[in-house]
């Protein structure tokens, strides 16, 4: 089961022609992607629709396509992102980038790869806000408040969708509450992808090409960055953190790689996944949460 939802070829060509772009290329939906629906348009262009208005979601995956316009809007000049060619309320037509994922690339080729992606992530970290949190939640003026509301709402819902946690709410609540001033301590917004895993990286000829997927963006903490970078491993790769620069990591790396596995284990609930592959990926987020956890 699955929340993506499909145009016919009427609607993308509508689409297009509001873009005042030719509706007769060719079209292929790409099916890697496991919450919007995308489609090549052409060799040059990519749309993406948002699931179905009534789909269930999580508190904070509304009107992610406008939160993924202004990412790329925001970044455009300082990472290697899609240029946004024409959106509506749910969907955005970008331009399609170079490379394939940074999955398939072999250990011996991945030490400069992630020295050249520290420095595009640095770069980015560059761009500053003028409050914190997630641009479709709406801005406050402190990064702890911020991250309370952000972890409030991926609490409510586990209890909305009936979702076992490994430790009562309270207790996960409690683990920011005893941190905010810890938190506070982050005086400047700045623009965090928040989903840098490999799928999401684009690389070609040895060369990191695009950071694509930034629906997930906020304004926060730079250190936040480096929970999906540092996705099931307890510390960030050496090669990337050279290529970052001078940034200190310390247990509030922990505290947002719990939000983000809270995140991945609840979301799956709404999504309608099941079957073994999703026991399995339960299991693992379940055997790294804990981790972090007793870390904390």
């Amino acid at each position: 089961m699955s929340n993506k939802r499909e145009l016919d070829r009427p609607a993308i060509t509508q689409i297009l022609e509001e873009a005042g772009v030719d509706p007769s290329g060719e079209v292929t939906e790409l099916t890697e992607g496991t919450y919007n629906t995308v489609y090549r348009i052409g060799s040059d262009l990519i749309l993406k629709v948002s699931p179905d208005p009534d789909a269930p979601v999580l508190s904070h995956e509304h009107d992610l396509i406008h939160t993924e316009a202004l990412f790329y809007q925001a970044a455009r000049g300082k990472a290697p992102v899609p240029e946004v060619i024409h959106s509506g309320d749910d969907y955005l037509l970008m331009t399609a980038l170079p490379g394939t994922t940074m999955q398939g690339v072999p250990d011996d080729e991945r030490a400069v790869l992630q020295r050249e992606l520290g420095g595009i992530v640095s770069t980015l970290h560059e761009v500053t806000g003028s409050a914190f949190g997630y641009p479709q939640k709406g801005l406050v003026a402190t990064w702890s408040g911020a991250f309370l509301s952000m972890v409030d709402d991926v609490l409510a819902d586990a209890s909305r969708f009936a979702v076992e946690l490994p430790r009562p709410a309270e207790q996960l609540r409690q683990l920011v509450l005893s941190r905010l001033d810890l938190l506070d301590e982050v005086q400047t917004p700045r623009l965090i992808h928040f989903d840098l895993w490999d799928g999401n990286i684009l690389v070609e000829d040895g060369r990191i090409t695009g950071l694509i997927d930034g629906e997930r963006a906020f304004w926060g903490d730079p250190v936040a960055e480096f929970a999906s970078l540092t996705l099931f491993r307890s510390a960030p790769d050496a090669d990337l953190l050279a290529g970052y620069g001078e940034l200190e990591l310390g247990e509030t790396l922990v505290l947002y790689r719990v939000y983000l596995y809270l995140i991945m284990l609840v979301e799956g609930t709404p999504r309608g996944y099941e079957g073994p592959d999703r026991e399995a990926m339960v299991n693992l987020i379940l055997r790294h949460l804990n981790k972090d956890l007793d870390r904390l």
